[in-house]
C-alpha cells in the first residue's frame, strides 16, 4: 500500500498527552497536545513525515541530489538537509535574503548538517529551482526537487498516515477529540491531516491558522490545499466531494505577516512554557497557538470542548528570534 513505501527517518508515535495546567485554567475545556516537536530529526518537527515519503520517492528514482527552497530560518530545509544526511544524498538549499555575517537557528543547522546553500534574495519559494537543477544536471548530476515546505500529494502522505496513529492513541486513552487547531503555511500538513480526518473516521472539526501569504504559486492557499486533497482522495479511495470550505484557513491572525513577531506570538510562547514546560516556535506554534487561546478565551468553540493542538515543532528560530522574545 502506497502509506507503507516511506524511507524511515522519524520516532514515531509521537507523544500525545492533556496539558494538565491549562485545561485547568480554560475549564471546562479540556486541551491536549501532539508533539511532532519530537519527532527526533535534527531537532524534530512535522516535516519529518513529509520527508519520509519524499525521501523514498527520490530513492525510486535513482536521483543522488535533492534541492529544496525556504526562507533562512525554514524548518523545512533544516529537516530536509538532516533527512539527506541519513539517505546519502547531497543537499541543495534555496533560502532568500543574502548571506548573513554569522549563522545561527535553522540556518546554523542546515550549515552543519552539511548542506550546500544558496542565498536568493527575494526568492524563498523556490523560484530559482529550475536554473539549479539545470546546472547540476549539466554537471552529470540526477536532482530530485522537494517543493516549498515538502508540500505535495506525497508528502501530504506522511499526514494522512499520521492520523492513523493519532486515533490509535486515542482509542488507547479513550478519547475523542472535537476540534484540531494547527499552524498552516504550505498546505501538506493540512491535506493530509484532512483527508486522514475522513479516511480514518475521526470527525474532528479542523482549524488550520494561517501563517504566511495566502497564495502559493499563484493561487489562494485554499485552492493548493483542495488540489492536494482532490489528488489524494482518488488514490486513497475516498468518496467525499471536497469544496472550498472543507479547507478553509482562518488567517484573522495572519495580519503581521510571515516571520513577523508580534506580542500574541510572544504571549502564546510564555503561556505555554510557564504553565506545561513546553516551547513553541515563534513564527508557526507560536501564532497557532494563540489563535486557539483566543478561540478558548472568547468561546468561539462549544464549552466542555476536547481541544488538540498539533505541535509542528520549530525550536531552533527561537534562537534567531532572541532579541525579540525577551
Amino acid at each position: 500500500m502506497i502509506l507503507d513505501h516511506k524511507f524511515d527517518l522519524g520516532f514515531f508515535p509521537t507523544p500525545l498527552h492533556r496539558l494538565k495546567n491549562l485545561s485547568e485554567k480554560y475549564s471546562p475545556y479540556q486541551i491536549f497536545i501532539k508533539r511532532d516537536d519530537q519527532t527526533g530529526l535534527a531537532s524534530g518537527g512535522n516535516k519529518t513525515r513529509k520527508l519520509e515519503y519524499l525521501i523514498q520517492e527520490a530513492l525510486d528514482k535513482g536521483c543522488d541530489t535533492i534541492i529544496t527552497a525556504g526562507a533562512q530560518q525554514s524548518n523545512h530545509c533544516r529537516q530536509t538537509a538532516a533527512a539527506c544526511a541519513i539517505a546519502k544524498l547531497k543537499c541543495h538549499l534555496l533560502l532568500g535574503g543574502t548571506a548573513p555575517q554569522k549563522y545561527n537557528g535553522n540556518l546554523l543547522f542546515s550549515h552543519l548538517l552539511g548542506a550546500e546553500i544558496h542565498f536568493t534574495r527575494e526568492n524563498r519559494k523556490g523560484e530559482d529551482t529550475e536554473t539549479l537543477k539545470q546546472q547540476l544536471e549539466l554537471e552529470g548530476k540526477k536532482p530530485f526537487v522537494i517543493p516549498y515546505g515538502g508540500s505535495n500529494f506525497i508528502g501530504a502522505l506522511g499526514f494522512v498516515i499520521a492520523v492513523k496513529e493519532l486515533k490509535a492513541q486515542l482509542i488507547a486513552q479513550n478519547l475523542k477529540i472535537d476540534y484540531l487547531f494547527f499552524a498552516s503555511s504550505s498546505g501538506g500538513t493540512q491535506a493530509g491531516l484532512t483527508l486522514g480526518n475522513d479516511l480514518y473516521i475521526l470527525n474532528m472539526n479542523l482549524v488550520p491558522i494561517g501563517i504566511d501569504k495566502s497564495e502559493m504559486q499563484g493561487m489562494r492557499l485554499e485552492e493548493v490545499v483542495l488540489n492536494l486533497v482532490n489528488e489524494g482522495k482518488h488514490l486513497l479511495k475516498i468518496k467525499k466531494e471536497y469544496r472550498l470550505a472543507d479547507v478553509k484557513i482562518n488567517n484573522d491572525y495572519n495580519e503581521a505577516g510571515y516571520g513577523i513577531i508580534t506580542e500574541n506570538e510572544k504571549a502564546a510562547i510564555k503561556e505555554l512554557a510557564q504553565n506545561e514546560g513546553i516551547l513553541l516556535d515563534p513564527v508557526y506554534t507560536g501564532r497557532a497557538f494563540y489563535a486557539m487561546m483566543d478561540y478558548l478565551k472568547k468561546g468561539k468553540i462549544p464549552l466542555n470542548s476536547t481541544i488538540l493542538f498539533w505541535h509542528t515543532g520549530g525550536l531552533p528560530a527561537n534562537f534567531y528570534y532572541a532579541d525579540q522574545l525577551k
